[in-house]
This record gives C-alpha cells, structure tokens and sequence, in this order.
C-alpha cells in the first residue's frame, strides 16, 4: 500500500527519521553485519501503525504477526528458540517510523522487522534498517521503490504482497480478457504514487484502447463534473486506481448517474468503508485485487489458517492478517534454511526464499525481492464478494 489501505475483510469489501547510524556502520554488499541472535529468543520487531490515520490497517496486521508467533512459540519455536516479539507503535507518522526502526534496531537489537504497513512509512523506516544491517519485511507496502530503487536494489527490504506495477497489469488483463472490455476510461489518483504507479502500469498492459484519462486529488469530495465528462463517452470499464476514500464517493455519484458499467481498481478499494460510502446497492459490478480469498484458497494453508483466526479473534480474516502472517513464517523459514538466526542469515534467507507456501500464495522472492505469486481478482454484489478469481502475470 501507499497509503496502503487496502483491508480486505472476507465476506464483505470489504494497505526518515532520524538517528544516528548503528554501530558497525552501513551496510555493504556481501557484509555480514547486522544484529546477533543470543540466549533462548529471537528477537523480532513489529514497526507498525497502531494509533492515527491507518490504525485500522496496522492492528489488522498485528492480529496476524500475534498469531503467527504464537503458533511458532507453540509448536516448540524455531530451531528450539522462542519468538520475542518487541511491538512498536509509529503512530502512522512516516518520520516516527523512521525512529521506530532505529530504537527496535539499535536499542531492543531485533534481527528481523515486520512492517510499517504504509509505502510511505516503510520507506521512512528501510534506511535506518539498512544502516543496521537488519532485514524489513513489509506485509502490505507495495510501492514499487521500496524494493528497487532506480537500478539498485534496496538490500534489505522484501514484501509478503506484490507491488503496485504488478496490480496494474493484472487489472488491465482482467478487464480485457475476463471483461471484454475493450473501451477503458481511467478516473485516477494524480496526488500519490500508488494512483500514478497504478494508471502507468494499466496503460502499458491494457490492449484495448483508453478513450480518456480523468485525474482527481486525495481528499477530493465531489466528483460530478468529471463524471457528467465522461458519461456520454463510448467505455465499457472504468478504472480507478486510488484509495477506497474517494472511491467510495466516486462509484456512489456515477452510479447514481447511471453509469452502469464495471468498475476495477486495486487493493486500495478493499475496506468496508468502500460499501459505507458508497451503498452497498452501488457496489456492484465492482472489482478489485486482492492478497487473499476464502473463495480462491491459494494453498492448503488457508483453511487452517482461517480456523485458527476465527477461534482468536471471533471474526473473518483479511487480507492485511493474511499477509503479516505470512511475512512472520517467511522469516521464520529464512532461518530454518541457513540454520541461523543472525540478521545476515536471515536476509541470505529471504533472498534465497523459495517455494514458500503462504496463507496469501506460494511464492518465490525474485532478484529484486518481490514474492512472484498469482492475485486474486474479487467480484462484488451488493457490496458483498460474490466472486474471486485467480488471475497469473
């Protein structure tokens, strides 16, 4: 996520601080820094966005990294040794992220971080996990730049979700091929790189011919003359690539205009508050992508994964559950495979990752640390998932 607000709940619609370096410095190519395991825990810090704007998104991750551990702690631990979860609240502030990486770094010494959740807020804490040599594994931030920036590679970064330029080839494939749709208008986010990431991207893959390109701002409220712009036109999709806040009001307004036709967009649609805005009788002809699906299991690690939820938490998962889940067992696996739980192990781990069976796919990290898996395209009706499909690159 950018903002990343994706909250994919199962059932209903539902992703620089600071401080000085570490000790030991920064981080090279090849080094064997980091921070050490020691005694009978592993250390592992939870950097998320617990309080603010998009408490919402890093409390749903923090359901899933809980369970996680205590599966993992449960079952006898890794390797023997028990999972020592530090949790940090960064406030859903970008700089505090920062800030939290360097204290969960340099002060509680974890070898392994899950989270921020946000793009923004990953992006503020990778420098300060890069300079101490410890690996980040977001659950949800799907920028493309926090992997790979220009032709470098971010060294210790990895995500559990795919990226943006991904979500927006397989949107321009579902609406050509699964739709029939061969007359795209796109309606997108122009103030954050998650909308712009997503509309290049669509516009690179889509084969059919997009009959215009419209621009709203985040936070925009009334979207009547951009629609009443392009009602007239000959389209049989609309795109919106941005965050389910306005897109909520978008598919309410142009519904209530009587455009009919189907809607598609990435995983910034999939919180409730998209069919709260919106009305659920709107939400229909609507589809999104998703990390997750009790609809389309990706392994046979859902179904257990779903039980387990549902007996500690009462509820549905989501995808935000789902992913951090899996960032926790994708470290946990980093370790078993080179028998170390030492920061450098566990990034050697991670490169290296490979086959893993997820609650949200089975996936392979590639050159540029991203897992290659397929994505879920849901389906909703009325505001509720009536369908998911598995779609591959």
């Amino acid at each position: 996520m950018k903002k990343k607000f994706a909250f994919l709940f199962t059932g209903l619609v539902l992703l620089s601080a600071c401080s000085a370096a570490p000790k030991g410095g920064g981080a090279t190519e090849g080094s064997a820094g980091g921070n050490k395991q020691e005694g009978d825990t592993i250390k592992i810090g939870m950097n998320m966005e617990l309080s603010g704007a998009v408490a919402a998104y890093g409390n749903a991750e923090k359901e899933g990294i809980e369970l996680a551990v205590e599966q993992i702690n449960a079952d006898g631990g890794i390797d023997g040794k028990k999972i020592d979860l530090i949790s940090k609240d960064n406030k859903s502030d970008n700089n505090e992220a920062g800030t939290v990486a360097t204290n969960l770094t340099t002060n509680s010494k974890v070898v392994a971080l899950i989270g921020p959740a946000t793009s923004g807020a990953v992006k503020s804490a990778l420098p300060n996990a890069t300079k101490a040599e410890v690996p980040l594994v977001t659950p949800s931030g799907t920028d493309d730049a926090i992997t790979k920036q220009g032709d470098k590679v971010q060294a210790y970064a990895f995500r559990s979700c795919f990226q943006d330029s991904f979500q927006g080839k397989i949107l321009a494939k579902y609406a050509h091929e699964n739709l029939k749709a061969d007359k795209a208008i796109i309606l997108g986010d122009n103030s954050s790189d998650y909308g712009i990431g997503l509309t290049k991207a669509f516009k690179d893959e889509y084969k059919g011919k997009i009959v215009a390109e419209e621009n709203f701002t985040e936070g925009d409220k009334d979207f009547q003359a951009v629609l009443t712009k392009i009602k007239d036109k000959d389209f049989n999709v609309l795109y919106i690539p941005g965050y389910y806040t306005e897109a909520g009001l978008i598919i309410k307004q142009a519904r209530e205009m009587g455009i009919e036709t189907p809607i598609v967009g990435a995983d910034g649609f999939g919180d409730a508050k998209l069919v709260e805005t919106a009305g659920a009788s709107n939400v229909t002809n609507v589809f999104y992508t998703g990390h997750f699906s009790t609809k389309a299991p990706a392994t046979d690690k859902v179904e257990p994964f779903i039980k387990a939820f549902k007996e500690k938490y009462g509820k549905e998962p989501s995808s935000f559950n789902a992913l951090a889940y899996d960032a926790v067992y994708m470290v946990k696996q980093a370790i078993e495979d080179e028998g170390s739980a030492d920061s450098s192990a566990i990034k050697k781990g991670l490169e290296s990752l490979k086959d893993f069976k997820g609650v949200t796919g089975e996936m392979t990290i590639d050159k540029e640390h991203n897992p290659e898996k397929s994505a879920v395209v849901l389906g909703l009706t009325d505001g509720k998932e009536t369908s998911a499909e598995t779609v591959n690159p």
